[in-house]
Order: structure tokens, then sequence, then C-alpha cells
């Protein structure tokens, strides 16, 4: 399919057309889920030959505005698509991309990722969780903590330590994990939110083999840094999200529901206040006859952070449509993200005034503002914390030298946080 001259209208227009022949409410989500992989709707910016349609980021956009206007269910977002598929298109054998696509675009197969441990949060590379070989694959212990959708997970994107003898940075190798196994436990942590969408999980003696080893022995720290910068680049300002709808899988028994009662869902918006924050509070600031000074410029500095963020998305999309690998302008993103996140809070509660005060559906939007001011601390804590990012922009923007580290040569076994 040559994509080149394809306007955004062309686009549309296909997509509506291609609604009106196929939707039907009756079908199961399963059957849905399939017509949309096979028909490359569900990730529309992937290579044509594994379910996608070679569209730019623009475009994409344009694939899910439409389903969103048909009000169908749309793609199983969840960490498959946004994180585990991409990582397998750019490290993934051929062996690889035909086990794991499929599942992933179909919501066959839901992932979570198995990266942070107590010990190892923004310090990633002292990881502990152990994978030692025998003849017939690893065995794997250890512990992985803030895992968001682990209870729902078939997989996992494990990151384990494979050689103790290198530098911690090294002797890491990436694996698709089998959560569903004996040796694997995994415990919901409670937010104050109420809900419970990090979980912990215990991995005692579990099982990986060769034929789910991703990139190469040894390679992890490489892996989990592409896998990593495609988080940044779906969490950031004007992605399509990480943390909206995220697919529970045959699990939760999904698959088998009808879609027609599954309709209006959606993910990626900034946490239930939609894509555009600042016309959704624009919104609410007149209804509630809120017109004063401050909050205009809070709703000008709030839009203006969303343009910018989106603006950087299409970048970070341009790069990697030029074969270069998520670069710096993700980090950008993830960071404008966290500010945005605080703004809208700051804006929302401003704007409800003494009804900020209140929660659940007693509150105005059923406390979904209120929602997002309890959850808006975690942003710049997941996917790579603030400090993390402007570490990397400053080393890879700005030119700065890198943070003194004095055990990035020293073996893992050597470190006094070796476990």
């Amino acid at each position: 399919m040559n994509v080149a001259h394809l306007s955004a209208e062309d686009v549309r227009s296909e997509v509506e057309s291609w609604v009106a022949s196929n939707w039907n409410p009756d079908l199961t989500v399963g059957q849905w889920w399939e017509l949309l992989g096979r028909a490359g709707w569900s990730v529309p910016t992937w290579p044509e030959e594994w379910y996608g349609r070679g569209y730019t980021r623009d475009l994409g956009a344009v694939v899910f505005d439409e389903l969103r206007k048909a009000n169908v269910l749309g793609p199983p977002i969840g960490l498959g698509l946004v994180l585990a598929g991409p990582t397998i298109l750019t490290h993934g054998s051929e062996e690889q991309k035909q086990r794991y696509l499929w599942p992933i675009v179909s919501g066959q197969e839901a992932w979570c990722q198995l990266f942070s441990e107590p010990g190892a949060g923004s310090d990633l590379a002292s990881i502990a969780c152990r994978a030692d070989a025998d003849e017939e694959g690893w065995t794997v212990n250890g512990q992985k903590v803030w895992t968001s959708g682990g209870q729902f997970a078939e997989l996992g994107m494990l990151m384990a330590r494979t050689d103790v003898n290198l530098p911690k940075h090294q002797g890491i190798t990436y694996f698709a994990f089998d959560m569903i196994q004996s040796g694997v436990e995994v415990r919901p942590l409670r937010e104050m939110t109420g809900r419970a969408l990090f979980n912990e999980v215990f991995i005692s003696d579990a099982r990986v083999t060769q034929d789910q080893l991703i990139g190469g022995l040894g390679n992890g720290w490489k892996v989990a840094n592409t896998t990593l910068m495609f988080e940044r680049t779906g969490l950031g300002a004007g992605g399509q999200g990480g943390m909206g709808q995220v697919a529970p899988g045959s699990i939760a028994g999904m698959l088998d529901k009808r879609v027609g009662d599954q309709t209006g869902r959606s993910g990626g918006a900034v946490m239930g206040v939609g894509r555009e924050p600042a016309k959704a509070f624009a919104t609410l600031a007149k209804a509630r006859g809120v017109q004063d000074t401050v909050t205009r410029q809070m709703l000008a500095q709030l839009h203006t952070l969303t343009e910018i963020g989106r603006y950087t998305q299409l970048r970070a999309k341009a790069a990697q449509l030029a074969g270069k690998k998520p670069g710096p302008e993700s980090s950008t993103g993830k960071l404008l993200m966290s500010n945005i996140i605080r703004l809208s809070r700051e804006t929302g509660l401003r704007i409800l005034g003494a009804d900020a005060m209140l929660n659940g559906p007693d509150a105005p939007l059923d406390g979904r503002i209120q929602e997002m001011a309890l959850f808006s601390p975690a942003p710049s804590i997941y996917g790579g914390s603030d400090q993390i990012q402007r570490n990397i922009i400053g080393e890879r923007v700005l030119g700065l030298p890198r943070e003194p580290s004095a055990d990035r040569d020293v073996p893992f076994k050597d470190l006094r946080l070796s476990r």
C-alpha cells in the first residue's frame, strides 16, 4: 500500500466505509478485534506484513479518531500494543514475531512489564532478579514491583540477570515471560485512589526457554531501553498512552463478551478528561461561571503544553519512520506529560472550588477530577521518573557530561546491592 499520497480525508472515508460494512454489535469482542486486526486498523502505524498499514502517526491518530466517532470498540490498547509489540518488531526474530504479534493485536494475550524491583527503580540496571541457565532454558527467581496489569497478563516483558560477573548494565537478558505458571504470585498494590493498577510479582523457580529470549543473551539493557523509549513515547503528551484501555485478555473473559456492550471505552485520555484537557476544562469553567483572569491563563498554558506535546510526538514518529529508534524527544514528551497532569490537577480543582472536596458520584463529573488529582504524582514516577528524563535530555540534547558513576565497570556480584 502506497501511503505517501494518502490524506486524512482518504483515511477517514475508508475507516467510515469499513465500519459501516463490518460493525455488528452482536459480535463478541474477540471476533471484533480479529476483524480490526486483519484490516490493519488496530495498529495502523505497524508494517503491513505485521498487521498494520504503514501509516504515519498522524494518519494513525485519524483512524482512532474515526473509530471513536463511530462509537465502536477500539483495539485492545495496552502494554502489548504500546510496548511489547514494538520491541519485538525491533529486536525479535521472525519466529518471535509470528508467535507473539498476532495474539497482541487480536487481544488474545495481554502483557505486563517486569522491570522495576524494590531495590532497582530509577537505577534499573541494579536489578537482582536472576535467570540461571541449564540445559533446557533458565530458572527465574526474584521480585518485581509496580507491575501494571500484572493481575490480568498472560505474558510479561522480563528483565533478568543472567551473568553476575559482568558490570550491572551488562549480563542482563530480556525474555518473554509466561505469567501463567507455577512459581508466579501477583499481589495487587492499592493506591490512594482506591484502585489497584499496580502489582508486586514474586517469582520462585519459574521457567523461560531459549525461544523466549528476545534480542540476544546479555543484550537485555539495549532491548529494555527500546521498550522504555516506546513507553515514554506512548505515555508522553499526545501519545496513545499505555495506562488507558488495558486489554484484560482471556483471563477476565473479555473476549467472549458482546462487543455492543463495550462501546465508549477508550484509552490515552488525561485521566478521564479527554485528549484536550484545556477544552474540557474551558467547558466546565463556562458551565460553572468561572471566568477569572488566572483561570484563563491556566487554560491557555494547558492548551499550549498539550499542543507542544502533540508536535513532539509527531517528531518522535517521524524519526521512527526514518528508520531511527525513539530518541530524547520521547523523554521530552514524557516530562511534558507530567507537567500537563500537574497543571490539569491545579486547573480542575480551581474551577471546582469548594466542590473539589467532594469525591465519587456526589462530585462534579462523577469525581474524575478528584481522582486525577490523587493520581497525579504517579506519572512523574512511572515510565522513568522526571529526574531520569532530565538526565537523558541533559546528556543527549544539551551535551552535558554523564553523572559520575563509581560502579559502572564493577562486576555485579561485587556491588553492595547484590543479593
